[in-house]
């Protein structure tokens, strides 16, 4: 016990004289720690160049599905041999806008991720979410209409006009195609599209930095490309979604964002946002375009009434392309 009373003493007077040794190598280990997270601050706050870098993984990974999955999809429905998917199973169609219902929140989730400025997560995961079931919505009313069109459906007319559903008893059964028809055109497009838009204006919105416009990143040859590529595609999914006062609003909002920001400092949009806006503003002049094209045709103005006129494409296909 004496010993252990020994040694304890003798240990308590190292400490004592070791007390002045031992704050200097706490006072090195706090300014080492304080380098550390000075350091880890730089780390996290990487060069401009870098944060305003065009997000080519995303953007071009995004394009290529939306042409593939969402504007090839009917088109491999219809081109498919019907042997290799019987009407009773889902059509390579249906399995087109099943990748298309992953790969596109995907890509909008990543979006945010690299944002400059970070919005509510539950807003957004609610947007994504409306975004989902908006276009499942849509994957079931497309997988049946798809499958009326093979058999004679005439897409430039409405549903009770169809000869199809003229012939149909009992005549209860029309009113159920015409629910169908509001699932897939109206109900399952505003809950995929209206998400879909607000998640690009929020993502346009934190595309906005303070900086010289000779400092952004220059545009290239193959961006012009995708922009155009992308602009013609939204092209596609305005008119054939029929969701021009949509895009229309999301468009408005856009510009008017941007006069907003340069009127009140000195944020200038990256390259990023330039993409975005300059393909809404070239699907603005093909939606004109195209209405220009068809503004008298007397079949499509019967489908389409009103001032808002947009045909769609594939109504477009069926009256004058397909061959019966």
């Amino acid at each position: 016990m004496a010993t252990s009373i020994g040694n304890k003493v003798r240990r308590r007077g190292r400490n004592d004289e070791d007390l002045e040794g031992l704050m200097i190598e706490d006072a090195r280990e706090s300014d080492t720690s304080y380098d550390d997270a000075k350091l880890s601050d730089a780390r996290d706050i990487k060069p401009r160049r870098s944060l305003e870098s065009f997000h080519w993984d995303l953007w071009l990974l995004m394009t290529l599905q939306n042409w593939i999955f969402d504007f090839g999809r009917p088109i491999a429905a219809l081109m498919i041999p019907e042997e290799l998917f019987p009407m009773h199973l889902p059509s390579v169609g249906d399995y087109f806008h099943m990748m298309y219902n992953l790969i596109t929140p995907f890509c909008i989730l990543k979006l945010f991720e690299r944002s400059h400025t970070k919005t509510s997560s539950t807003f957004r995961n609610i947007c994504v979410i409306i975004f989902v079931m908006g276009a499942s919505i849509h994957l079931v009313g497309d997988s049946v209409n798809h499958r009326l069109v093979k058999l004679g459906y005439k897409l430039h007319l409405s549903v009770r006009d169809n000869p199809m559903m003229q012939s149909l008893q009992p005549r209860g059964l029309v009113e159920s195609f015409v629910l169908l028809y509001n699932y897939d055109e109206i109900i399952g497009h505003l809950m995929w599209y209206i998400p879909f838009f607000l998640c690009l204006f929020l993502y346009y919105i934190g595309c906005f930095l303070n900086y010289q416009p000779h400092e952004r990143v220059r545009t290239t040859f193959s961006w012009w490309i995708l922009t155009i590529v992308s602009g013609i595609y939204y092209w596609y999914l305005v008119t054939e979604g029929q969701i021009f006062t949509v895009y229309f609003i999301t468009f408005v909002f856009m510009l008017g964002y941007m006069v907003y920001k340069k009127s009140t400092g000195n944020s200038q949009l990256d390259i990023n946002g330039l993409f975005l806006l300059y393909s809404f503003a070239l699907t603005l002049v093909l939606v004109l375009l195209w209405v220009m094209y068809l503004w008298n045709d007397e079949a499509l103005r019967t489908k389409y009434p009103g001032l808002l006129y947009i045909p769609e494409p594939w109504s477009y296909y069926t009256l004058y392309l397909r061959q019966n």
